[in-house]
């Protein structure tokens, strides 16, 4: 049997088992949307910069590798999320939940066009037509999952570098999850990258171990030169201080200190849930019940000044991504 067969077989049997596990389940297969409302006027153009989308496992396969089942979170719901709270551009992301399986994100891509991109997750396999391919549907970036098991920095090194021959000659950027050890581990490949370098989630630094935490210095140096991007997300996966997260406020603050034209804004929708102890990884695992309004609100509260606020939601993610729609 070819690998091809297998491949073909594996995301069958990944599918089967996908839509099995939405059928049992009696959670709702809804994503969140905002319970309050945003407190402050957002800038026309504003863009989230990370959020993912979950289609029909039968038409969008699951990878049989995966540690979690996701709920349905469907481009309409993406775009509800987006009209409520004011919110015009958008960036959608792979989800580990897939492998290198890019269909559900372009096709959403394309739902929103001009006012989408895409950041896809690529393998040694990956051809430069196929690179092509995703580039016309609205790609503009690769994502490394460079945490858990993966966090080994030769390893980080190795598919940083692996990444960048990938991406020779294109237009493209490498977005990475992590924490502050690994970004300390790859600080020199980061500040020689030929391409954009874009940490999500704060870089993966925590709000209880401060600014002082191991490799933070090196993120703020990064992005203080200007050879990185900081997504301030996925905040409430970080503290231990919810609901208002106040310990995520010290690390927002120093990272827009080091260089406000290197900071991005997003929500993190859905708000995937990979931690369910006792859960098999076909099992269905419900989102997080987050507010995104209330994350939006956490801006405001972190950036009190909108010509700031709209640098950071509107300026940097267009010179960023390319956007160029009004």
């Amino acid at each position: 049997m070819t690998s091809q067969m297998l491949s073909r077989r594996q995301f069958f049997i990944g599918a089967i088992a996908s839509a099995a596990a939405l059928r049992a389940s009696k959670v709702s297969a809804s994503a969140p949307q905002p319970k309050t409302a945003v407190d402050f006027k957002v800038p026309l153009c504003a863009c989230d910069s990370h959020t993912h989308v979950f289609g029909d496992p039968a038409r969008f396969p699951l990878s049989p590798a995966r540690t979690y089942t996701p709920p349905i979170a469907l481009p309409s719901e993406l775009i509800k999320l987006h009209e409520t709270l004011g919110i015009q551009r958008v960036v959608i992301v792979t989800a580990s939940a897939y492998g290198t399986n890019n269909a559900a994100t372009l096709q959403a891509v394309r739902t929103r066009s001009p006012h989408a991109r895409g950041i896809v997750v690529i393998d040694d396999a990956t051809s430069a037509y196929e690179l092509d391919s995703m580039d016309r549907a609205g790609a503009c970036g690769v994502r490394l999952f460079l945490a858990g098991a993966a966090a080994d920095p030769a390893s980080a090194r190795r598919q940083f570098e692996a990444t960048l021959r990938h991406l020779e000659g294109r237009a493209w950027h490498i977005q990475i999850f992590t924490n502050p050890v690994i970004v300390r581990a790859l600080h020199d490949l980061v500040r020689d990258s030929p391409v954009p370098v874009v940490f999500d989630h704060f870089g993966g630094a925590r709000g209880e171990l401060g600014v002082s935490q191991p490799g933070f210095d090196s993120l703020l140096e990064l992005v203080q030169t200007g050879k990185a991007y900081v997504k301030l997300s996925a905040a409430y996966r970080l503290s231990t201080r919810a609901p208002d997260f106040q310990d995520m406020a010290p690390l927002a603050r120093a990272l827009i200190a080091a260089n406000r034209d290197r900071i991005l804004w997003a929500s993190d929708w859905p708000h995937t849930n990979g931690d369910l102890p006792g859960k098999k990884p076909t099992d269905l695992f419900p989102f997080i019940p987050v507010d995104d309004a209330h994350l939006l609100n956490l801006l405001h509260a972190w950036v009190p000044d909108p010509l700031l606020r709209k640098h950071i939601l509107v300026d940097n993610p267009s010179r960023l991504y390319g956007f160029t729609d009004g």
